[in-house]
């Protein structure tokens, strides 16, 4: 387990939009309780609480990843109009105690997604 720090920082601050996630114009999940997590120079992602994600459209897959700073990540597809988006989404769903705010939260992957931030 590594901890964030100046050369590797990372931050989670509440984001105050309502965040919309879709795949193949089937809203997946929708919020106003999006957490957005900076890290390093990679790209923010926003972790949607799963309670706000329908969760009947996805399926748990086998895969699974290790982040030094986070922990260990399980994956969702999303099963949407007939088709199917292999590990579109990853969760921590025991991540290390400076992570601990992402727990229970989702996190989509924007290539495989719509990600919008909606008024």
């Amino acid at each position: 387990m590594k901890l964030p720090g100046p050369d590797h920082p990372i931050t989670i601050t509440p984001n105050a939009k309502r965040v919309r996630v879709t795949a193949d114009g089937v809203v997946i999940a929708e919020t106003t309780h999006a957490l957005t997590l900076k890290e390093a120079s990679y790209p923010a992602v926003q972790y949607v609480p799963r309670q706000d994600a329908n969760m009947a459209l996805l399926a748990r897959t086998e895969r699974t990843t290790h982040c030094p700073y986070k922990g260990d990540a399980s994956y969702f597809s999303i099963k949407a109009n007939g088709k199917t988006l292999d590990n579109a989404i990853w969760t921590y769903e025991e991540p290390f105690p400076a992570m601990t705010e992402i727990a229970g939260h989702l996190a989509f992957y924007p290539d495989k997604v719509k990600i919008e931030e909606v008024a």
